[in-house]
């Protein structure tokens, strides 16, 4: 079995989608990092580390996520426009 693409075919992995997967992944992995959040100090205008850090991951995963999209966004337009050249 050969491990190259047959001509024609696109890559079912692309850098774009790695980057991607790493986007969404991020912010899981951080949250399931419990110990490197588990503490009181420093304090966000009287409100302990650990909660406001949480928090602060809110608008930071959401702003992760909409880079994966725009990156699967604009691979799929790349093979959409590969596939409609390769079709003529």
């Amino acid at each position: 079995m050969s491990s190259e693409t047959p001509p024609g075919s696109l890559p079912a992995v692309t850098p774009a989608r790695v980057l991607a997967g790493l986007c969404l992944a991020v912010p899981v992995v951080v949250m399931l990092w419990v110990s490197s959040y588990t503490k009181a100090t420093p304090e966000l205008g009287g409100v302990p580390f650990f909660y406001w850090y949480q928090l602060m991951w809110v608008p930071v995963s959401a702003l992760f996520t909409v880079g994966a999209y725009v990156l699967i966004n604009r691979d799929e337009k790349a093979r959409k426009a590969a596939r409609a050249a390769g079709e003529q």
